[in-house]
């Protein structure tokens, strides 16, 4: 400690140095917030900074002065020299102190607000993005339910002159999938039993109208049987292979579902008898939805691929285990 330190002095300094510097850096928050600085580009504010500093430099250099002289005549009695002449003797070290500590206190200041700023415009478009992927996921589902009852009514519709009984089968499966499917509400994701069931009986109702023509088998590790899958992702892929594949040729032929787990992966491959169409857009709206629902799901961690190997088509789903 210094020779000569007084407490009451040095209280008193403190004491005023705080309450002065705090009205001084609010006033200028106040001034800040009300002219929007903080929603200024990096460019716009450092300008305004500069001056800023500058004219804070100047605040500072006045009041620390008017303290000063008050509390030398206050402990010293009348001084010899009068207030102007005590700032020309002193303002030039005092402004330059000014200068320096209002720099680092506005850089601080505006660093911590710019970085609020961006983490608040981080969190406003990541809640809009989610806002945009839950528009896209219920634009989805109001696509995918009434394109799979259209044709689970047109293949019950084949069946009614021709074979009733076959028919009332096919109300009864129908049914059964309006019950497991359907009725899920908004929910986008099942259990990869709950899937395979659906799968069987749209098999089955299937089977009724093409009988012999049509074969299939079901593949999959029960370990996997409470895997969450995109719902109706596998159903798609054998509707589509049914619909543009096997209903089409004259003998009909075989499909096959295959499910297992590679590498922390969730794989689903669905064989069947047939060829590509020339287009890919002939494949229709299932396969489209499912490819949009599997990148908004899965942030394209997700794979889907649709190719021909040995006479026979093969669509393919990768999506992380969970």
């Amino acid at each position: 400690m210094a020779p000569g330190f007084r407490w009451d002095i040095g209280g008193l300094h403190f004491i005023s140095d705080l309450i002065m510097y705090i009205v001084i850096t609010h006033l200028y928050h106040l001034f800040a917030r009300s002219h929007r600085w903080g929603d200024l580009g990096l460019k716009k504010l450092l300008w305004r900074i500069m001056i800023a500093v500058v004219v804070m430099g100047i605040a500072y250099t006045i009041v620390t002065s008017l303290k000063l002289y008050l509390i030398r005549m206050l402990y010293s009695g009348p001084l010899s020299i009068s207030l102007h002449e005590f700032i020309s003797i002193n303002g030039e070290a005092i402004f330059i102190a000014g200068i320096r500590l209002m720099a680092i206190w506005l850089l601080a200041y505006h660093m911590y607000h710019y970085a609020r700023h961006q983490a608040r415009l981080e969190e406003e478009n990541n809640r809009l993005q989610l806002t945009f992927k839950q528009a896209q996921i219920d634009n989805l589902s109001a696509q995918l339910n009434p394109h799979f009852l259209f044709n689970a009514l047109n293949t019950i519709k084949s069946l009614v002159f021709q074979h009733p009984a076959q028919a009332g089968r096919g109300i009864d499966l129908l049914s059964e999938l309006l019950r497991s499917s359907l009725y899920k509400g908004d929910s986008m994701v099942t259990t990869l039993d709950q899937e395979i069931n659906l799968v069987r009986d749209y098999l089955e109702l299937e089977q009724l109208r093409m009988e012999e023509r049509l074969s299939y088998q079901l593949n999959l590790d029960p370990a996997l049987s409470g895997q969450m899958i995109p719902r109706l992702s596998i159903q798609t892929l054998v509707e589509n292979a049914v619909k543009h594949s096997l209903s089409l040729l004259k003998d009909g032929g075989i499909l096959e579902v295959r499910v297992s787990q590679d590498k922390g992966f969730l794989k689903i491959l669905v064989i069947n008898s047939g060829k590509l169409p020339g287009k890919q857009e002939e494949q229709g709206i299932g396969l489209r939805n499912l490819e949009e629902r599997l990148e908004i799901n899965y942030s394209g961690r997700a794979a889907f691929r649709l190719y021909e190997r040995e006479d026979m088509v093969h669509a393919e789903i990768q999506v992380p285990l969970i």
